[in-house]
């Protein structure tokens, strides 16, 4: 497998704040978006070679949506510039593809731009139904393929319905208030334990407060050659590793399968980390923003990229070791629990989190992370599974 650490940085990354945008178009997004990391790049439209649009939309139902619509926004002339979707990964496919083309030699600049409109458009996002097994899981919705991760975590690893529900309501704790300090975050509230417990269950056990919201959103990244990127920024951000892995959506026809992660994780994970050079993530990652559309979700991802030992997730929760004063912040931001979950724009977000941390220029001192060094963004989609990660460093080597 090639390597592209260090091949290329990122120079710029913008994000708008995500919520619900009547008054607004994904053509108004994108230039949001965009324009935020041309001035953060220094640089201006004509500059880009090449783009990627990370939309997650249905053109059948809502009307075309391909590279043009990014043309047309951002007045782009006869440049490539292409639409992917890679369900809840489509922000990543985006910045992935950006990267590789820059990487190949092809040019030099190049934009990634993710942007999901849900508010007003009846789309919901992740769906109304899942699983297509015409007996044991038809129309399933997605809290309820998360529900089941749930159930049979806690069974396996002999926790009860009480203390499981109260360690997933830790991790919404900790998110909320994250996000309660993100500038850009939709749903800016401080919650409780109890407020977690006592919510109305979407499928149980995963309540409300477990279960991230939809919004509309958009971010995007300018990418460059490595050895270019000082030219344009004295703190560009580079490009470490990035897996992307797709498999099976069909877990209930695989045997073994066993709900309690997922291959295509753990894949993405060990071609990052092995194209980074990273042998312990707990260690090497400083800063992680990962998958959170259910707490479990977040619970498992723990486990499947390498920050807890399998069925240990628990002691790191009880720990405090991914809250902004651990040893390992993850979702420093708020994650999906606090943005949304806007699908072509999830992945870009999440990297906008890391870029920012990295370079120590988080929006509000409190937030700002002591030093970190290398930081890592993660999706999972699907119907299951689709899943990329990437790690970022602040300096080569």
């Amino acid at each position: 497998m090639g390597n592209i650490k260090d091949k290329v940085a990122i120079i710029g990354m913008g994000c708008i704040k995500f919520g619900e945008h009547w008054n607004k178009g994904m053509g108004d997004m994108i230039i949001e978006a965009a324009y935020e990391a041309y001035e953060d790049a220094g640089i201006g439209p004509n500059d880009i070679q090449a783009a990627w649009l990370g939309n997650a939309e249905r053109p059948a139902r809502f009307g075309y949506v391909g590279g043009g619509y990014v043309a047309d926004a951002l007045k782009l002339r006869n440049i490539p510039i292409t639409r992917v979707e890679n369900a809840c990964s489509t922000g990543h496919e985006a910045l992935r593809n950006a990267c590789f083309g820059v990487a190949s030699g092809m040019y030099d600049l190049a934009l990634a731009i993710g942007v999901e409109k849900l508010k007003d458009t009846g789309y919901g996002g992740l769906g109304t139904g899942r699983g297509d097994h015409p007996v044991l899981e038809f129309r399933r919705t997605a809290p309820a393929s998360f529900a089941f991760i749930g159930t049979r975590y806690f069974h396996t690893y002999g926790l009860s319905p009480d203390e499981g529900k109260r360690l997933l309501a830790q991790i919404a704790v900790k998110n909320h208030h994250n996000g309660n300090l993100h500038p850009k975050a939709h749903l800016r509230r401080e919650i409780t334990i109890e407020q977690v417990l006592n919510a109305p269950i979407i499928a149980w056990p995963l309540g409300l407060f477990d279960c991230c919201g939809n919004s509309d959103g958009a971010a995007a990244a300018i990418i460059c050659r490595a050895d270019m990127a000082k030219k344009f920024r004295d703190d560009p951000i580079y490009v470490k590793g990035i897996g992307f892995s797709v498999d099976t959506l069909h877990p209930g026809f695989r045997p073994g399968f066993d709900w309690l992660g997922f291959e295509a994780n753990r894949s993405a994970a060990r071609q990052a980390y092995e194209q980074a050079g990273i042998s312990n993530p707990r260690q090497e990652i400083d800063v992680a923003a990962v998958h959170d559309c259910f707490t479990i979700t977040e619970l498992m991802v723990y486990e499947d990229l390498g920050f807890s030992p399998k069925g240990r997730a628990k002691e790191d929760v009880e720990a405090g070791s991914f809250t902004l004063e651990g040893d390992l912040p993850v979702n420093s931001d708020g994650g999906l629990k606090s943005f949304g979950h806007p699908i072509g724009a999830s992945g870009l977000r999440m990297t906008y989190e890391i870029y920012k941390q990295l370079q120590g220029k988080a929006e509000l001192p409190v937030r700002q992370l002591k030093n970190p060094q290398r930081g890592l963004s993660h999706t999972l989609g699907g119907p299951p599974q689709v899943s990329c990660v990437a790690v970022f460093g602040n300096s080569l080597g």
